[in-house]
């Protein structure tokens, strides 16, 4: 479990093919503290720490991951997002987030304004559902406000801190992202389809 609260970005630095599979070594920040068998949230997906060496830890994505993220596209040399679990006795100061991506999101504008940044996504409309008006929303992992919702597409704005501090940074149009809804929203969305 996550809240969203990116705590440091990390850098792609070797990717291993092997059948469906894909590897990656990430050196960031707090690469050396993590341990075997740790969830850490990667761009927003929640992958366990298979080894830890010299500032580098090595994760491995399987063909289910692959299909419904943007690990697929990660490159050497790309900056990912990262997150350490929860502490239950920390504060919440994002929203719920599982590290379990639904789908990938396109950007379709980038607008600067005077001292922030506003994105524009388009998502598949068959989640309509559970986008709501300044409602939550996940993107490579960043706990997110959105405004402007449409039938398949939304806006989020990014303050100066989270530019700095986050892949946002390098987001352009047509850049594929890794999207979670609202896991309360999915709850009542599924209960609603049921009754």
């Amino acid at each position: 479990m996550f809240t969203g609260i990116i705590e440091t970005t990390g850098t792609i630095k070797d990717i291993i093919s092997s059948g469906t599979n894909r590897t990656f070594w990430i050196a960031s920040s707090f690469s050396d503290e993590l341990i075997i068998d740790q969830s850490v949230s990667h761009n927003g997906v929640c992958l366990t720490v298979e080894e830890v060496s010299k500032g580098l830890h090595r994760v491995t994505a399987i063909e289910e991951t692959l299909l419904k993220t943007n690990l697929n596209n990660w490159e050497i040399g790309n900056m990912v997002n990262m997150e350490r679990c929860l502490q239950m006795n920390g504060r919440l100061d994002g929203h719920i987030v599982q590290g379990h991506v639904d789908d990938v999101a396109v950007c379709i504008d980038s607008v600067l304004k005077e001292g922030s940044w506003e994105h524009t996504f388009q998502f598949d409309k068959k989640f309509g559902a559970l986008v709501i008006e300044k409602g939550s929303i996940t993107l490579n992992g960043i706990s997110l406000t959105i405004f402007n919702v449409k039938e398949d597409s939304f806006t989020v704005a990014i303050i100066p801190y989270t530019h700095q501090h986050t892949n946002m940074q390098s987001l352009k149009t047509g850049a594929h992202v890794n999207i979670e809804f609202d896991m309360i929203g999915k709850y009542v969305n599924r209960f609603m389809q049921l009754r």
